[in-house]
């Protein structure tokens, strides 16, 4: 291997902006997983890699990226306006489509459900109907990723 790209793929485990995004991801299902367990008082290992629930770990994900693609680059950048407009669709998509596709699903489930055994559908396995989110779990994952971005910016600030 050469040394530069020796010297390329080490960047990737010192990559401030990626690294925030899967510490806020991870942080988010983390919640997840554990809000799960405090509820129900059970573990549901899907909790730590499924979609929807609070905090949306998507958007936290795109808005500590963001986040930190601002602190690192600047706010007034084009990479950080990338990040941002990506942030925004993310976030718009999770609480408009996703969330529409979810309770759709819910009702399908529910339709199903109620066939007669004969009926060649009532078999089916049931849809995924935790898809999106709503605005307050997108709000709190947002929320989040900032957060966690701020923290990481901190701590850069703090070693150097």
């Amino acid at each position: 291997m050469s040394s530069s790209s020796s010297s390329s793929s080490s960047n990737i485990f010192t990559n401030y902006p990626l690294l925030c995004a899967l510490v806020a991801f991870t942080m988010a299902q983390s919640i997840k997983f554990f809000t799960s367990w405090y509820k129900e008082r059970r573990w549901d290992i899907k909790q730590l890699v499924g979609s929807g629930g609070m905090p949306s770990s998507h958007s936290a994900t795109v808005a500590a990226l963001a986040t930190a693609i601002g602190f690192q680059e600047g706010f007034g950048g084009a990479l950080f306006a990338i990040a941002l407009i990506l942030a925004c669709v993310v976030m718009y998509d999770a609480t408009g489509v996703r969330l529409q596709a979810g309770r759709q699903a819910e009702v399908l489930n529910q339709i199903v459900y109620e066939l007669p055994a004969e009926h060649p559908l009532a078999e089916s396995r049931p849809l995924h109907e935790l898809l999106g989110h709503t605005p307050p779990q997108v709000v709190a994952g947002g929320l989040l990723g900032i957060v966690t971005a701020l923290v990481g910016h901190l701590i850069i600030l703090s070693a150097s």
